[in-house]
This record gives structure tokens, sequence and C-alpha cells, in this order.
């Protein structure tokens, strides 16, 4: 995306085996705060369904999902099953008629951070598995919101899905 940010809300994904965590922003990427956990639903998407509805309650503009590598920032098993989810859910939202993007930001410790963060605000390590994933999605997406003020443009990587007509696979709005 050339120009301006495109003003809107954006949407922070942690994708984990259980559970995947869902973060809002505002619709000026000022402030990112927790929406929910979703059981992660591996057979049927409805974990996927509730944030293609989010997305388009909140008409976002962006999703950014965390995308999990090892400190060299290798791949690895959750590497993949994060650019799966994406892949998901960026059809997903093409098909319910969103025009928000799909992208992938690193998210190296997101979740050990967000356990750090929980023990520190007095949280029982036991009372964490409620709360961990909304609060990794947080910090991924204020790690994007950060870099997209730095950078201003959306920051990670595009997730392509197939365009209907043929075109190029990527998707999204030009607003140059």
């Amino acid at each position: 995306m050339s120009g301006p940010l495109q003003r809107g809300v954006r949407l922070g994904v942690d994708v984990g085996q259980a559970r995947v965590g869902l973060a809002a922003s505002d619709p000026d990427g000022i402030l990112a705060s927790p929406v929910r956990t979703l059981k992660r639903d591996a057979q049927k998407g409805f974990d996927r369904r509730m944030i293609v509805r989010e997305a388009l309650e909140r008409d976002a503009v962006v999703v950014y999902v965390g995308l999990p590598v090892n400190l060299q920032g290798r791949s690895t098993a959750s590497t993949q099953d994060a650019e799966q989810y994406a892949e998901q859910l960026a059809t997903e939202l093409l098909a319910a008629g969103s025009g928000a993007r799909v992208n992938l930001v690193d998210e190296r410790l997101s979740t050990v951070s967000a356990h750090r963060q929980l023990r520190e605000a007095g949280r029982d390590t036991r009372s964490h598995r409620a709360v961990v994933d909304q609060v990794a999605a947080v910090q991924i997406l204020e790690q994007a919101l950060n870099m997209q003020q730095s950078l201003q443009r959306d920051a990670g990587r595009p997730v392509a899905v197939p365009a209907p007509d043929g075109e190029d696979g990527t998707r999204g709005r030009s607003d140059s």
C-alpha cells in the first residue's frame, strides 16, 4: 500500500494449538485492546468464523496474524500452522465480503512475554490460561501498530489468496 495509512480498525490474532487470542485497535490505530479468547476449532473453523464476524462488525482494514518463528528467525511447525491459518482466514474474509487484508507479523516470544506481564500484574499462573492468548494478541497488534507508524505503511507480510478473477493472488485495496 502506498500513500498515507488507511484509517480503520486493525485486529491482532495469536494462533495457538488449543486457543486463539483476538485483539482490536481503535480506528486511528492508537490503542490495542483484548477482545476474546476462542477455542481453536480445526475441524469446523468456528474460531475463524468468529474472527471474520468481528472483522465485519468492526469494519477492519487489516488483520495481523502472529507468525511464530524460532529465536534465529527460522520456521517451525507452529510457523507453518500460523501461515495456513492466515491463508484460510484471508480466504474466509474475502468470501464474506470483507475488504480486510491479512498480514503475518513476527511474534517471537509474545506468549512468553504475555505470561510475564500477567505474573507482574499479580495474576495467578493457573488463571493465565483464560487471558494469555488475548494478551499475546494485544502484543502482536501493538507491535504491528508501532511498526506501521514507523514505516508509514501496514506492517508484516501480506497473505496471498487465490484471486477470483485470476489476478496476481495478493488481496487488498490500493488506496494510493
